[in-house]
């Protein structure tokens, strides 16, 4: 072969790999959009029981065709404190199991149906460009992307059958015999790709189409073994930058695949004709033996180590220790992007925590009005300047949600978190209120009656009540709370008009007497109106679930 042979097998070889890749991409993106709910509830579906949180690693794993990013979403799962390392160890090795069906897609190139296949590539893009429904065209984005994985197959087998009539090529990787050296390029090439899938398919497009690697035999395999190793970089370098227990997922990740590598690299070197003992003899296709053998060894490490999840926990504690602080309690987290319907729903825990700081912040302020305490002013201060900066970062967050191309239900879920937000930080700037009120206080020695303060204790007990139902309905969606959230919002409203007009009667009768200031009266209507003003943003907040359908 010339030089512009070499390099037109080199870019029809690559083409073909993009153009696999970029279908695999597509059909897993609108495959999450036409099940983003099952989707989410998977994700956050966890179990006590390893074998049901198996099944829902390798399913959620089947839909997203991406090991690296489920195992990604599960670090960030656990250091967002809703995953144990329990449940993410069953997820992880789930995950294994479904990335396989890859490798199983790469391997129908071999047979006769693939080539009627890539037609698939124009039905779909026909249903996309003619359809009106955003889920019948993410249907046809999703099929066009399985004929996509087809016509990219296709081109890579027709660069291997040039390649194939190279001498040089067929002599440089029949050299290549080194079991250590082979598993060395699978666990390098995947680090560097940061995709098993892409190692698995060009090995799988070489045996479809003849080419052999070293003497054959269990060659293929040790790439494939070490392609398993170099999978994990993706959560290993997720995880740099997280808690303690998300660090130890990803190393429980990097154990269960490197343990396993060594058990079937172990077996293929006491065993040299394992291949052609066992999967040649039940698969006549090259191309499928060595999918099958990708899938046989995920399912095998994951029935191996399933007994031994606790101890798989228990090594990754005693290597990474304790931090001496605690991880961050933030629900949202970057390696939830790539799934933006469960990225949504960590907002929405997000903002409700939240949420919880700037009720906090109103309790301090309004404890330090009714006990006549400026020192709580400084705790306000701080807890609004956490407020603030935390809603800050939760713009920013959902900015990046806004970028993906999300369905009109999650467009929908998008605006109503910047609207829960800016709530938010009304009532943060309502405790703000209450240290002024308190200065005031103080400097003009205004003093309330006994009877006075336990009516402004009893409104805001009423508030509180509020919040937590608001809360509750936000966080659970459940529109039977709404009702309660307008009776308790209603006697929030009664309550002011009421203390305002008893106020403004005693006010003439202690002016008259001569036993009360004049300043009290704006002091007084400003807070109770506050409290009343905190109620409303409460109930939009609740409110905001009925936007949705």
């Amino acid at each position: 072969m010339t030089l512009v042979e070499y390099l037109e097998c080199f870019f029809m070889l690559f083409g073909g790999l993009g153009a696999f890749l970029f279908g695999v991409k597509e059909l897993s993106d609108n495959m999450e959009k036409l099940t983003n709910r099952r989707l989410k509830a998977l994700f956050q579906k966890t179990s006590k029981n390893p074998v049901v949180g198996i099944g829902i690693g390798a399913a959620a794993t089947a839909i997203v065709q991406s090991s690296g990013l489920t195992t990604v979403m599960v670090v960030g799962f656990v250091n967002a404190g809703m995953m144990t390392l329990y449940q993410a160890t069953a997820f992880i090795m789930g995950s294994k199991i479904g990335t396989t069906i890859t490798a199983q897609i790469a391997a129908l190139q071999s047979f006769s149906f693939s080539v009627y296949a890539v037609g698939l590539t124009f039905i779909g893009m026909m249903i996309y460009m003619f359809a009106k429904k955003k889920k019948v065209k993410s249907a046809g984005l999703a099929l066009g992307g399985l004929g996509l994985i087809f016509v990219g197959l296709s081109v890579m087998s027709d660069a291997m059958s040039f390649v194939k009539e190279s001498e040089e090529v067929m002599y440089v990787l029949s050299q290549i015999n080194n079991p250590f050296l082979l598993l060395l390029i699978g666990i390098v090439f995947t680090a560097l790709v940061q995709s098993s899938s892409v190692v698995t398919t060009i090995v799988i497009s070489m045996a479809a189409n003849g080419l052999t690697i070293g003497n054959g035999g269990n060659a293929a395999l040790f790439i494939v073994l070490g392609s398993n190793i170099g999978s994990c970089a993706t959560a290993f370098l997720s995880s740099l930058d997280a808690g303690t227990d998300a660090k130890r997922a990803s190393l429980i990740n990097i154990m269960f695949n490197v343990f396993g590598a060594v058990i079937f690299t172990t077996l293929l070197l006491l065993w040299p004709t394992f291949m052609e003992d066992t999967f040649a003899r039940w698969f006549e296709n090259p191309a499928t033996q060595i999918a099958m053998f990708h899938t046989a060894t995920n399912v095998i490490n994951t029935a191996i180590f399933l007994p031994f999840i606790n101890g798989l926990v228990w090594l990754s504690k005693v290597i990474i220790k304790d931090g001496k602080s605690p991880a961050d309690e933030s629900f949202i987290d970057p390696r939830f992007l790539s799934a933006p319907t469960v990225a949504i729903e960590q907002g929405n825990k997000e903002a409700m925590r939240i949420a919880d700081i700037a009720m906090d912040a109103l309790n301090v302020g309004f404890t330090g009005f009714v006990t006549r305490n400026s020192d709580l002013n400084d705790d306000v201060i701080t807890k609004n300047s956490h407020v603030n900066d935390l809603s800050k970062t939760l713009t920013d967050y959902l900015v990046l949600i806004s970028s993906s191309d999300l369905t009109v239900n999650d467009e929908k879920r998008v605006s109503i978190l910047h609207s829960n937000i800016s709530d938010i930080i009304r009532l943060s700037e309502i405790a703000d209120n209450f240290t002024k009120y308190t200065n005031r206080e103080l400097r003009e020695d205004i003093v309330f009656s006994e009877g006075v303060v336990e009516s402004l204790q009893e409104m805001f007990a009423r508030l509180t009540e509020l919040f937590d139902l608001a809360k509750q309905a936000r966080l659970t969606k459940d529109r039977t709370l709404i009702p309660l959230v307008d009776e308790k919002e209603e006697s929030l409203d009664n309550m002011r008009r009421k203390l305002i007009s008893d106020h403004i009667d005693r006010l003439i009768d202690r002016l008259n007497r001569g036993e009360c200031k004049a300043a009290i009266s704006s002091v007084y209507i400003n807070l109770v109106s506050n409290l009343e003003r905190a109620g409303d943003h409460m109930s939009f907040i609740a409110h905001t679930i009925e936007e949705v359908g």
